[in-house]
């Protein structure tokens, strides 16, 4: 592959975003195509966890069924992982358009959630964020009611089988604040507080009346992407200690199979093709966004068309890319937002059906936690020789023989 332009890396993340004011039995349900899912029932009475914020429903609906490891020479699914930074609903009706689209398609999803989103503002003060004056926060808190939506749709989104992550809190991306420079210690202050205000919203906003959040929220996360995909290496042995199994948070990845760092499965968004360039760009509607409009998020209306085809058919070839190729995961992130008039959330949802059209049993839309547990349960030598395969290279002689040969 040739050099990658700098332009491919603007907007890493979503530090530009944050000041223009981001919100930032067989089945049918979400839990990976190409299987079989579970559905398990929730039980009649959940166990409440701590003020009752959080409770213990069981094992999670809509999963696939257990991971089973490659036979030699069997060919290796094209797996796809749809994520989203955030994970907040404003009102715009972005967060159960996707759930939707995840459940008439059998997706999971993995939806990264900021903890002040369960913050209320008047309560800011108990947010103590590294290196930032107490309550800072470079996103905006939500309001009652957008703070109630994000919860019901984040409860729905459990059930229906995706996974929640953290996006962290504040997002902070710039200055002797940024989360560049934090250690691991602050990084663990960091995390703890996320918690705490996910499994404190009962306490901090006074809903009492409100349904729990239906899972464990500390055996439940697993993995999180840091703001602006800045300072995953002071956060690893944090995340480590933590026992957590990946992290998102790596920028400029190449279309791989994976790799550990520090003991944690590195997820990283992934150099795609940029249709109409010579260089490529990041798989996250921001870095696409970076790329067509200079980080404006409200460019002339009269390049909205193009653009949008631009970025659905990026997402597009870098699915087929893997796909027809090594078969290395595909990784996409996303917001939701409306940045110039919405294109990229129609470009993503345009991209997750074609995906999902052409799939057969060897495509399969999960999280990134479903997609951890299939490879912690392969053979180590068949994965070291899928991460050997180069960007866009085909097995040598086939995968019945390229994976024979272990």
């Amino acid at each position: 592959m040739g050099a990658i332009s700098r332009r491919s890396l603007l907007g890493m993340g979503v530090g530009a975003a944050a000041a223009l004011g981001v919100a930032g039995c067989a089945d049918s349900g979400p839990g990976g195509a190409g299987g079989q899912r579970v559905k398990n029932a929730a039980p009649a009475r959940p166990k409440l966890i701590g003020d009752g914020s959080t409770a213990d429903y069981g094992k999670q609906p809509h999963q696939p069924a257990a991971p089973e490891p490659l036979e030699p020479g069997q060919t290796p699914p094209q797996f796809v992982v749809f994520s989203w930074d955030g994970a907040g609903e404003v009102g715009n009706g972005l967060f159960p358009r996707f759930r939707k689209l995840a459940k008439d398609h059998g997706a999971a999803m993995t939806f990264f959630l900021s903890g002040l989103y369960l913050l209320p503002e008047e309560k800011k003060h108990l947010y103590l964020p590294p290196n930032n004056r107490p309550g800072a926060s470079d996103i905006g808190y939500l309001n009652a009611a957008h703070l109630k939506e994000t919860l019901d749709n984040v409860r729905q989104a459990w059930f229906d089988g995706h996974e929640i992550g953290t996006h962290f809190n504040g997002h902070f991306c710039s200055g002797r604040g940024s989360v560049a420079h934090w250690t691991p210690r602050q990084w663990r202050s960091e995390i703890d507080q996320a918690v705490d205000f996910v499994t404190k919203w009962r306490t901090n906003t006074g809903l009492t009346g409100a349904d729990p959040l239906p899972f464990d929220y500390r055996k439940e996360l697993v993995g999180g992407r840091t703001p602006c995909l800045l300072g995953q290496e002071n956060l690893l042995p944090t995340a480590r200690e933590l026992g957590w199994r990946y992290d998102a948070s790596s920028p400029g990845g190449l279309q791989m199979w994976p790799r550990k760092k520090q003991g944690i499965w590195d997820f990283p968004l992934q150099q795609i093709p940029f249709p109409g360039h010579s260089f490529e760009v990041l798989s996250m509607d921001y870095n696409i966004l970076a790329n067509q409009s200079k980080n404006s998020t409200k460019a002339p209306p009269a390049n909205y068309p193009g653009w949008r085809r631009q970025a659905a058919d990026a997402y597009i070839s870098g699915f087929r890319r893997a796909y027809e190729t090594n078969r290395a995961p595909f990784f996409i992130g996303n917001h939701f937002e409306e940045w110039n008039g919405g294109i990229y959330m129609d470009a993503v949802e345009e991209a997750l059906k074609h995906i999902a059209n052409e799939r057969n049993k060897d495509v399969r839309l999960v999280s990134f936690r479903q997609f951890t547990d299939w490879l912690d349960v392969q053979n180590p030598r068949i994965v070291s020789k899928l991460q050997r395969m180069g960007v866009g290279e085909r097995p040598a002689g086939g995968w019945k023989r390229y994976l024979a040969e272990v």
